[in-house]
C-alpha cells in the first residue's frame, strides 16, 4: 500500500471513489445473447456486468439473476443462446459520482443493496466500484476468528445442485462450502450454478433438460480445490489473500476442521474511518 493511501486511511486526507474504482469496465449491450455474457464472465472472472442501451447504462446482469432465471419454471427449455442480457437484467442499480467520499460507501457496507456500484459522470459510465476494490483499505491486525461467521451451512458433493440453490435462496447466501465427512472439498456459488444451468440447457434437448437438471450434483459443478486459510491470520492478510485469488470469501480451517467463513463484507467492516 502506498503512503498516499495509508495517510488517507489515517484520516489525513479525503478519499474519493475515483481513486478506488475499476476504470477498465466490461459492459454488454442489452441485445447481446446470454451465452456471450457468460463467456465474458468466465474470461474476466467477474460476476456482474453493466448493461447498456445506445451506450447508456440501463441495468446490471449478475450471476445470481442468471442462476435464478435459468432455474425458474418460466425459462425452462430455453438455452442461454436464445436469451438476451435484457431478459436477465436488474434495473435496480445504484449510481454514484466519482467525486463522492469513499466513507459514504463504507457506511453502507453490509446493508441491503447492490454489491457493485456504477460510477457515472455527465451521464456516462466511467467506472464500477466493488467490494474487492475496497479491500486494500483493510489494515486491521484483528484475527479473523474474532469476526468470522461461525454458523456455517454446508452441503455435500453428493447433494443435488437444485437443493443447494434452494438453500442459498432460502438462507440468502451467496455460496456454500462443500464438506464430505468433515473435510472441505469445494465451494459452490451462484457463479458455478449459473454456468452449470446454461451448460445443461445448451447441451440437451428440451425433453431431457428437466431430468438432467434434477440429477445434476454439487460435485459436478463445485469449485475445487478451495482457497482457504486459518482463523489466526489478520484481517489485513485475509484481504490480501482474497485479492490475490479473486475470492469472495475464505473458509477457515483449524486442526483440519472447518470452523468458520469470512467474506469481503466482514473484512470491510473492520475499516475505521
Amino acid at each position: 500500500m502506498n503512503d498516499k493511501i495509508f495517510k488517507k486511511i489515517l484520516g489525513e486526507d479525503d478519499m474519493k471513489v475515483s481513486e478506488f474504482m475499476t476504470k477498465d469496465i466490461i459492459t454488454v449491450d442489452k441485445d447481446e445473447n446470454l451465452k456471450h455474457v457468460l463467456n465474458l464472465m468466465k474470461k474476466y472472472q467477474i460476476t456482474k456486468i453493466p448493461v447498456l442501451e445506445n451506450k447508456k447504462l440501463v441495468g446490471m446482469v449478475t450471476d445470481n439473476i442468471i442462476a435464478y432465471k435459468l432455474g425458474s419454471i418460466r425459462k425452462k427449455g430455453i438455452p442461454a443462446s436464445r436469451l438476451h442480457a435484457s431478459s436477465v437484467i436488474d434495473k435496480e442499480i445504484e449510481c454514484v459520482s466519482p467525486d463522492i467520499d469513499i466513507k459514504m460507501i463504507l457506511e453502507k457496507v453490509g446493508k441491503p443493496g447492490p454489491t457493485m456500484l456504477c460510477v457515472v459522470e455527465n451521464d456516462n459510465l466511467v467506472g464500477v466500484l466493488t467490494k474487492a476494490d475496497l479491500l486494500p483499505l483493510v489494515t486491521s491486525n484483528k484475527q479473523v476468528r474474532e469476526i468470522m461467521n461461525k454458523k456455517i451451512i454446508t452441503i455435500s458433493s453428493d447433494d443435488r445442485v437444485i437443493h443447494a440453490r434452494r438453500i442459498m435462496i432460502d438462507q440468502n447466501l451467496a455460496r456454500l462450502p462443500v464438506v464430505n465427512q468433515g473435510k472441505l472439498v469445494g465451494i459452490i456459488s451462484d457463479n458455478e450454478i449459473a454456468f452449470a444451468l446454461a451448460e445443461v440447457k445448451g447441451s440437451y434437448p428440451l425433453g431431457r433438460q428437466k431430468h438432467q437438471l434434477d440429477e445434476l450434483l454439487v460435485g459436478d459443478v463445485m469449485k475445487s480445490p478451495v482457497v482457504w486459510t486459518e482463523p489466526n491470520i489478520t484481517a489485513k492478510d485475509a484481504a490480501i489473500i482474497m485479492l490475490k485469488n479473486n475470492a469472495g470469501a475464505l473458509p477457515l480451517i483449524e486442526y483440519g476442521k472447518l470452523v468458520g467463513i469470512i467474506s469481503r463484507t466482514d473484512l470491510l467492516k473492520t475499516i475505521h474511518y
